[in-house]
Parts: C-alpha cells; sequence; structure tokens
C-alpha cells in the first residue's frame, strides 16, 4: 500500500447481519423492510472498499455550520471557507448553514441550506455535490450548552452521529473540531498533553470528549479518515461574543476602543490557552492537508500562547494606556475556566505534521487593536 492511501475494509456481516450486495435479500424478510434498519448499515457492515479520492479528483468540501446556535462561530466557518475557496476553487468548497448568510457570502461561491438533524437532506448533499471531504462545525458552546443541556445534547451529539455516519458511509475527509473544553478538573492542566484523563463537567465538552473517542473508534474499526484538532479560546475581529468561556479575550479589544472600560467575568489571574483566528484557520487546513501517513494520532492538541485577563490587559495598555478594567467573576464561566488547562501541549502536533503558530500574544494585541480600529472607522463608529 502506498504510504498517505487509505483503505477502508468494513467487517464483513457484522453481528451476523449482511452486507450491501445481500441488501436484496433484506426486502424479502416479512414484515421488515431495509427501509427500518439502521441507516449506517450500508457501510458500517458491508465489504465494500473504501479508498480516498485518486489524486486526479477534485477536493469537494462541505462544511456545516449552525449560526442559528451559535453566531460567533459561523464568521470562523466563513473565514476558514474563504481560505479553502483559494485553493481548491470557488465552486468546490459549499458552506451549508440553517440561517441565511452575510450578503458577502453567497458572491463568493456556494451556499446551501443543511441541517444536521435531518439526515436524509445531508445525505443528499454529499452525493449529489460528490462530496470529498466534510468539516463539520456546528455545535452549542459551553456557557450557552449548560444553559440548554437538552438542546445542547441534541445539536452536539445527534448531529455529530449524522456527519459520522455518513462520513463512514461515503467514505469521506472528515474533521470535527474539539476544544479545551474537552478536558475537566482532573485533567493535567499545566500543560494538558493529548491523551490524558479528560472526563469535563459541562456537557460541551462531554459531546466533544464523545465525538473524540466515536471518530477514534470507527477510524481503527473501519478505516474512516477521522482529524480533530482541540482548539484553544479563538480570537477574531469578527467574531462578536457568542457563549464561550474564553469570549472575554475578544470583547476586552472592543470595549478598549469603544468606551475604555472592560468589566471581565474570570478572575484576573485566570490562565487559558488561546490563538489568533488566523492560525486556527491554517492549522485546520494543514492538518486537513497532511497526508494519513504523517498522522500518529486522530486527534491532536494545538497552541499558540497562553494568558491571563490582566496579561491580556497590560499588552493593550502599551497601545491604549487608558484601557480601565474591573472584575466581577460570573461563577458558571469561573468554575468552567478553573476545570480547564492552562497550556496545551502540542508537541505531536509540531512533530507530525508541522504544526507552528505565528501569532504571540504581542502580535495578537497589535493586530487585534489595529483590525477593529479600522473596522469601526469603515462603520462611522468612534474610537476610543
Amino acid at each position: 500500500m502506498k504510504p498517505g492511501v487509505r483503505v477502508c475494509v468494513p467487517s464483513a456481516a457484522f453481528l451476523g447481519l449482511f452486507c450491501r450486495g445481500c441488501l436484496s435479500r433484506s426486502r424479502s424478510w416479512p414484515g421488515r423492510s431495509f427501509s427500518s434498519l439502521p441507516r449506517q448499515m450500508s457501510r458500517w457492515n458491508s465489504q465494500d472498499t473504501c479508498s480516498p479520492p485518486s489524486p486526479q479528483e477534485n477536493v469537494r468540501v462541505l462544511i456545516t455550520g449552525d449560526a442559528n446556535f451559535h453566531p460567533s462561530l459561523i464568521l470562523n466557518v466563513v473565514i476558514f471557507l474563504l481560505m479553502s475557496r483559494k485553493q481548491y476553487g470557488r465552486d468546490n468548497v459549499i458552506l451549508s448553514d440553517i440561517k441565511k448568510p452575510p450578503p458577502h457570502v453567497y458572491a463568493n461561491g456556494p451556499f446551501v441550506y443543511a441541517d444536521v438533524l435531518d439526515y436524509k437532506h445531508l445525505r443528499e448533499l454529499i452525493v449529489n455535490n460528490r462530496i470529498t471531504w466534510l468539516v463539520h462545525y456546528s455545535a452549542l458552546l459551553s456557557a450557552v450548552g449548560e444553559a440548554n443541556v437538552a438542546l445542547a445534547r441534541k445539536i452536539n451529539i445527534t448531529g455529530l452521529h449524522n456527519v459520522l455516519d455518513l462520513a463512514l458511509e461515503n467514505c469521506l475527509r472528515l474533521f470535527v473540531p474539539s476544544t479545551i473544553g474537552a478536558f475537566g478538573p482532573s485533567s493535567p492542566r499545566d500543560p494538558a498533553p493529548d491523551l490524558c484523563v479528560q472526563r469535563p463537567r459541562t456537557i460541551y465538552g462531554v459531546s466533544k470528549v464523545h465525538g473524540e473517542l466515536m471518530g477514534e473508534y470507527l477510524h481503527h474499526k473501519y478505516g474512516l479518515d477521522f482529524r480533530c484538532l482541540r482548539y484553544p479560546g479563538v480570537i477574531s475581529v469578527n467574531t462578536p461574543p457568542g457563549g464561550g468561556t474564553t469570549d472575554y479575550a475578544v470583547q476586552i479589544f472592543h470595549d478598549a476602543l469603544s468606551t475604555g472600560h472592560h468589566e471581565c467575568y474570570l478572575r484576573p489571574d485566570t490562565r487559558l490557552p488561546m490563538m489568533h483566528i488566523s492560525d486556527c484557520h491554517r492549522a485546520t487546513v494543514e492538518f486537513m492537508q497532511a497526508p494519513e501517513c504523517q498522522l500518529s494520532l486522530r486527534t491532536y492538541n494545538i497552541a499558540a500562547m497562553s494568558f491571563t485577563p490582566e496579561e491580556v490587559a497590560q499588552e493593550i495598555r502599551k497601545h491604549l494606556p487608558h484601557l480601565k478594567v474591573t472584575y466581577n467573576p460570573d461563577t458558571v464561566r469561573q468554575t468552567i475556566a478553573d476545570s480547564w488547562p492552562v497550556r496545551f501541549d502540542d508537541t505531536n502536533a509540531r512533530r507530525d505534521w508541522g504544526w507552528a503558530p505565528a501569532f504571540g500574544l504581542e502580535e495578537l494585541v497589535s493586530d487585534m487593536l489595529r483590525s477593529i480600529r479600522d473596522k469601526r472607522t469603515n462603520e462611522g463608529l468612534p474610537v476610543s
């Protein structure tokens, strides 16, 4: 077998059931049509060989988003989308969501309606558009998920199962992001390695660990090309706070340039790993492009910097000395933050596929202040 070539060979007649070649027999069973059988049986219990696209076949990417449940993340998806289109072609990267996107998304390439809870429609999109890569961003974030556990379970777990089944059935390369929230209070915190005790205490974190383990299981058992990165807190000028525990690190820049005052919901010494959005997107693209033979893991930590609210405030004051920060810790978010790592160990990502961040704290602060100042000026808003 050539390096980097994936061949998925599902087990035959798993648990006494039948493979795809025997589907016609199922229709003759009294009182039991094939449509009532588990939907994933066509791949999970077949003898079909699954191989990746040939080098001559175009990569065709479907990106799932869910702006209705986490408006901040959809902007990250859009930026990732635009970066991908530069490499793979305008019509080969398709964004999907349940909510109408910003106008420039339509102008830059295909957009389709897709609900990750609608398995049949998602399957149609994958088949009709000849999708080879599936990038699954739909999720309910940490603090919002704690306020609506039932909805978080539905979006984060049922939606995940749908894309796992479809990726396996259609032999797709599947990317599912994970998070700093996949760790818990019993995890090593400084630094947190790729492999350790996790046991998170939020539904968001539990669903992400579930996704990591399901993807790894399907990779080892059936050869699914599952890939996952644990994102730290991601900081972007285009991303308004959307219910995440690390969102203060976005809001503080907007407040610094608007009112000159930021009230932080975490203690000043709460250290968490963070990353500039550009590094986050570049890591994702580079990871998806990495030959499979280079990957020793299916889930990797990626790191760039780690700072506290007070440290980022001090760096901002080098540019805006008038910034005032007050602290009013929110019990829910502070408890979540205290259960998370203060640093990521990303040694394996650096060794296996060459990960290296471009932004440190100094570069991040300069870029965020410059970008937000330009944005406010263009929108006719005052700048403090």
